[in-house]
Formats: C-alpha cells, structure tokens, sequence
C-alpha cells in the first residue's frame, strides 16, 4: 500500500498558476512511476503529466508547454507546477502511483490519493 497526499488546490483565474503538491513514502521515488491525473464533472479520469524513477517524463497534449512536473527527493514530494491556466483545466486533480509507467498512464492500476479540486474562472 502507498499512501500519497495531495494539497495545493485552489481557486485561480485563467492565466494563473498554482503548484500541487503530493507526499509520498520516501522508498516510492525510487521505483514506482509517479503521476498527475484529473477528472472533470461528467468526464473520465485522465493522464496529465507523469515522471518515471529514471527521471523522464510524459505529459498531455493540452498542457505541454504549461505544466512541468517534478520531484524533489529530499522532501518525499512530487510536484505539478501550472501555468497559463485554463477554465478547462477545471478538475479534481489526483496523484498516483504505480510500478509500471503504462500501466499508471493507461490507468490500469496504482494507487491513488483523495484528489485536490483546482478551479478556474475566465
């Protein structure tokens, strides 16, 4: 079982930016695949940006170029830095985490915290 703990949600207008925040157990860095994902109302839950044990990186289409996910080691902390926010960024935002990167992308698996609710108003 791997706890993970999301924060950093909020209200922000279009343009804006906020960083979300997860925590997790410190031997989880070193060899699960990590990952941001975010379902809308009435929408499937989706991959937005996800980061292997080896440091590589896969993000979304809709948010290449504004969001930038990261890990900071020390802090047993994964992070989602977003910018230039949209209204249809609206969603409940979920960190995950999974042995394998495919399958935590294709949502097959992983585990999964409580969600933090990002809004954005135009």
């Amino acid at each position: 079982q791997v706890k993970l703990v999301e924060s950093g949600g909020g209200s922000v207008q279009s343009g804006g930016s906020l960083r979300l925040s997860c925590v997790a157990p410190e031997y989880t860095y070193s060899s699960y695949c990590m990952g941001w994902f975010r379902q809308a109302p009435g929408k499937e839950r989706e991959g937005v940006a996800l980061i292997a044990s080896d440091g590589s990186t896969r993000y979304a289409d809709s948010v290449k170029g504004r969001f930038t996910i990261s890990l900071d080691n020390a802090k047993n902390t994964l992070y989602l830095q977003m910018n230039s926010l949209k209204p249809e960024d609206t969603a409940m935002y979920y960190c995950g985490a999974d042995r394998a990167c495919s399958r935590l992308w294709d949502l097959r698996g992983g585990y999964w915290g409580q969600g933090t609710q990002v809004t954005v108003s135009s």
